[in-house]
């Protein structure tokens, strides 16, 4: 278990470098500028992470696993509920969530989700299948299509209200394939 300093100090070295990341490219941010944002001392950085790029994965991997659950769940009940329940996510984790997406990290969070919602699906098919789209084509368009609706509404600065775009999510993406029971 982590002392709660190492937490604390890790949690401000993520903080610094998403800060950063939506400022200016992560290849123009350097260790100096993470350790003045995050107001720790330059060696206190290596104490806790090798590189900025170890920093940028586990920032990534933390966000990367809640999202992948929530998106998984999004595809196997209600989807107007749970869709809902997505985009509150995604509201509030917007920043991070933008970092992880402008990280061309996005095709590795669709196999990661097309993955956890293939198992969970596999045993509980839906009952209306489109007998002309195979399930794993149409399991892929709604992973793909549900990440790149959210990336048009962090773009777009969240103009609707996170219910309103689990309907949206519903509407376009959902009841077109089939996908639920």
């Amino acid at each position: 278990m982590l002392d709660r300093r190492v937490k604390r100090t890790q949690q401000l070295l993520a903080n610094a470098l998403i800060a950063l990341t939506l400022e200016k490219s992560y290849e123009e941010i350097n260790i100096r500028e993470i350790t003045e944002r995050a107001d720790i001392g330059y060696a206190t950085f290596f104490r806790h992470y090798p590189d900025k790029d170890t920093l940028l994965h586990a920032v990534l991997a933390t966000v990367f696993h809640e999202l992948s659950k929530h998106l998984s769940i999004a595809f196997r009940e209600d989807a107007t509920g749970t869709g809902g329940a997505l985009f509150h996510y995604v509201q509030e984790h917007s920043e991070i969530i933008r970092v992880l997406l402008k990280s061309g990290e996005t095709s590795e969070l669709v196999k990661q989700v097309l993955s956890l919602s293939e198992q969970k699906m596999q045993a509980d098919k839906p009952l209306n299948q489109n007998p002309i789209v195979p399930f794993e084509i149409a399991l892929y368009h709604n992973v793909a299509s549900t990440i790149s609706l959210i990336q048009w509404w962090l773009e777009h600065d969240m103009p609707y209200a996170p219910e309103q775009m689990g309907a949206i999510y519903q509407e376009l993406i959902v009841r077109p394939t089939g996908m639920l029971h």
